[in-house]
């Protein structure tokens, strides 16, 4: 049995906040450069220069790469053989979120109740994802998700005779209707099967994946690629005003589900795809 103290993992996550709104990941910084070259209009070259330098202006100041500097969701890869010592998991989690945040001088988000509106001040409580592995470490991911590209997600039982088609055109669809409020080039992340609650879960863990990362086999592979090409030749394109590049990536997560159900669930990701993992 391994002991990791609550004040470690509050640590963790405070750093964690302040990267990840900072420094993009390399896997979607070159992704982004990469796609700026299938551009040919002005005005999409136009959108990624002003992202691609936005990226360096960020990285060189420590400023924050957005001004939606996100709801904090964490994602938690706990090993069985791990003892949390000093403090509830929940509180260590909360207490590195608003350190973090305010460490950070990042934009605080959090309201208290959907109904009433009061803000919380310091970003808590994140959205906290807790899986149980083999082990004594711990994996802790920070995500920032800000609130266009989520306001921008959906998630729909489809019914099985749907099929890849049915599915297909529900994903198509939200990214013809929504996809320009999520400040494009997107990162699409789909969840397939599960339970009504479990669904959006799959999209979220689909965002973490990094661009070029396999999938979980190459009969997914194919279809993320079918429908990368799909959403692409809507030509939403950066930032909504047209172009050849509307999605970077999109990445799957399937699970097993009821013979009755078929759900579905898109995560719609902005370019600004911060995300930034360590372990203890």
């Amino acid at each position: 049995m391994r002991e990791i103290s609550a004040r470690e993992i509050s640590d963790t996550v405070s750093e964690l906040c302040q990267k990840a709104n900072i420094f993009l990941p390399a896997d979607v910084s070159k992704s982004i450069e990469t796609s700026a070259l299938n551009e040919k209009s002005e005005t999409a070259l136009g959108v990624f220069r002003e992202i691609i330098e936005n990226i360096k202006t960020a990285k060189n100041s420590g400023d924050a790469l957005c001004q939606d500097t996100g709801i904090a969701e964490v994602f938690l890869k706990i090993g069985q053989d791990v003892h949390i010592t000093g403090g509830a998991l929940s509180e260590a989690i909360n207490n590195g979120v608003a350190e973090g945040y305010k460490k950070g001088c990042l934009r605080k988000s959090v309201i208290s109740d959907p109904l009433e509106r009061e803000n919380t001040k310091d970003n808590t409580p994140a959205v906290t994802y807790v899986e149980i592995v083999p082990g004594e470490k711990l994996e802790i991911t920070v995500l920032p998700k800000g609130g266009g590209s989520e306001n921008s997600s959906v998630l729909d039982m489809l019914p099985p005779l749907a099929g890849w088609e049915g599915i297909k055109k529900f994903v198509l669809n939200a990214v013809k209707t929504k996809g320009n409020k999520s400040c494009p080039p997107l990162i699409i992340g789909i969840g397939l099967g599960g339970s009504f609650s479990s669904v959006a879960t799959l999209s979220k863990k689909a965002i973490l994946r990094e661009i070029g990362s396999p999938p979980t086999s190459e009969f997914y592979a194919a279809k993320e690629r079918e429908l990368l090409d799909e959403i692409n030749a809507t030509h939403v394109g950066p930032m909504g005003l047209g172009g050849n590049v509307t999605a970077l990536a999109v990445h799957i997560e399937n699970a097993p589900c009821h013979i009755a159900s078929m759900p579905v669930a898109v995560s719609m990701q902005c370019h600004a795809c911060r995300r930034m993992t360590a372990t203890i």
